[in-house]
């Protein structure tokens, strides 16, 4: 589950593909992958800001009994744990937000993908709450941003090719 919610992996993903994709098809396949960035960079911004404000304890530091990861080992909050955190980062999780955002965004520039970019955020959903980083409701609330943040993308980017003719797809 750790190789799910891991950034980096995500970003050799990205790489690969960027690359495969624009020697394919060209340079808009590229301004399509900067797109799919300034996306996901507004996503993770914006899920910031809100931890920020909102300062939800994870569970791993706050409920006894959850199991967790610390440096690739498992381990288990005793059942007399105590929370010692009063705030936390934990909602809304930028990892579903921002997966989230880049799985509407890929479906939405590249149609012919079908719906297997959505399997990218349910899987990272699924392994943050697994890994004891975040609640579902926390998870489920970065899903509903990124399809706000894809959405409000995807629409500024219709109206910019709408307006700017060399934009536009020949």
């Amino acid at each position: 589950m750790p190789l799910f919610s891991s950034t980096a992996v995500l970003v050799a993903i990205l790489a690969a593909a960027v690359i495969a994709t624009v020697a394919k098809g060209g340079k808009r396949q590229l301004l399509y992958f900067l797109i799919l960035l300034a996306g996901m960079g507004i996503s993770d911004f914006s899920t910031k800001l809100a931890k920020d404000q909102i300062y939800r304890v994870r569970p791993l530091n706050a409920v006894a009994g959850t199991w967790y990861v610390d440096n690739g080992e498992w381990r288990t909050r005793s059942a007399d744990f105590v929370r010692t955190k009063e705030r936390g980062t934990s909602y809304p999780s930028a990892h579903a937000a921002n997966t989230m955002t880049l799985a509407l965004l890929a479906l939405l520039l590249w149609p012919r993908l079908k719906r297997w970019p959505l399997l990218v955020p349910l899987i990272t959903g699924y392994s943050r709450v697994y890994l004891g980083k975040h609640y579902p409701t926390d998870v489920l609330a970065g899903w509903l941003w990124g399809v706000v943040v894809a959405g409000a993308v995807w629409l500024i980017w219709k109206e910019l090719e709408r307006r700017v003719p060399s934009l536009r797809p020949v």
